[in-house]
């Protein structure tokens, strides 16, 4: 059974990373294949894990619009199975890691059929991994837009502010809107110099939030980032990946910090 699990937060939080190191984390747990959902229009996740990107899904979608207005579409096969085909043709593969990036949204026009098609070829596809995790955009669009697939788990990330809790709250509590169903909402701190201060965890608890982990602020992804250097090469006492295992470890177990 797939275990799906998907970041959400505003810009900036670090959810990228924190997604980076739970694939990292998952990979080397064993257990499965894991499969990794860029749901961010800048596609940089692959960077990050230290994958070469070529295509997205966005690309595929446009590139099958103008194949079928052409005509182009090879004679005999559906235009939902030549989305499939592509997808798995673009479909990044690692070691014991896949990934597909969504890539860039809606262009000009109605994609809402398109769309459609397109979960349920992603959601087929993440069936066959034992875990799918999906970095998601800041705005939960995908999501709204149903074109990734439901999730077990949200973390939501925030930085250690105030407004960043009242932020992730907010977030929180736009799930409940959604059609997207998700099982679990879980709150990640990210970034934090030492423990939370009081008003901190008054904070998360006023706003209804459950917190899973805490990351600490780590030089060495900074430095990583300014060489280059995929984040999926840290060294593995490094802070934020041995925070990032915790996470995943409660979240297996259903357990939270507080």
């Amino acid at each position: 059974m797939t275990l799906t699990i998907a970041m959400a937060g505003k810009g900036g939080t670090g959810k990228t990373t924190l997604t980076a190191m739970i694939v990292k984390y998952l990979r080397e747990r064993g257990g499965g294949s894991v499969l990794a959902i860029d749901a961010d229009p800048s596609s940089n996740l692959n960077t990050v894990l230290g994958l070469q990107l070529e295509s997205t899904v966005g690309d595929i979608r446009e590139e099958t619009a103008v194949r079928t207005q052409g005509g182009l579409i090879p004679p005999g096969m559906a235009k939902r199975d030549y989305l499939e085909y592509r997808i798995n043709e673009s479909l990044v593969e690692g070691e014991g890691l896949d990934l597909i990036a969504m890539g860039r949204p809606e262009g000009p026009g109605c994609y809402c059929a398109a769309n459609h098609v397109l979960r349920e070829v992603v959601d087929r596809i993440a069936g066959s991994y034992r875990y799918v995790v999906i970095d998601n955009e800041a705005g939960l669009e995908h999501l709204s837009r149903r074109t990734t697939r439901d999730v077990d788990c949200l973390l939501v990330v925030s930085d250690p502010t105030i407004r960043g809790i009242v932020a992730a709250g907010r977030v929180a509590n736009i799930v409940d809107e959604l059609q997207t169903r998700v099982g679990k909402v879980w709150l990640v701190v990210n970034r934090a110099e030492g423990v939370l201060g009081p008003a901190l965890l008054e904070e998360i608890r006023r706003q209804g939030l459950e917190l899973i982990g805490v990351v600490p602020a780590d030089e060495q992804v900074a430095a990583y980032d300014r060489e280059g250097k995929p984040l999926a090469d840290l060294p593995e006492d490094a802070p934020v990946y041995v925070a990032a295992k915790d996470i995943v470890e409660r979240l297996l177990n259903g357990k939270s910090e507080q």
